[in-house]
């Protein structure tokens, strides 16, 4: 019987082509916080990250539209 050490084993950083930087760790620190404190929705994400200024690359606060286009960008 298989278990689970000997499932094949996937990397989450196996795919990356260079370190995050520090925008994308802040960000990504960021968003576990809102998801752990304030919800999921795209609303939720959009107005914690307002909330605590962290902006977008272009120093704009967020909209749904620039979270999403900036979430597509960096899964690119």
């Amino acid at each position: 019987m298989s278990t689970p050490a000997d499932w094949p084993h996937l990397d989450p950083h196996q795919t990356r082509t260079a370190e995050p930087t520090p925008y994308e760790l802040r960000l990504a620190r960021t968003l576990e916080e809102i998801f752990r404190e304030d919800g999921h929705e795209l609303t939720d994400v959009v107005t914690g990250l307002n909330a605590r200024q962290l902006r977008t690359p272009d120093g704009e606060p967020w909209t749904e539209e620039s979270f999403r286009a900036e979430m597509h960008r960096l899964g690119a």
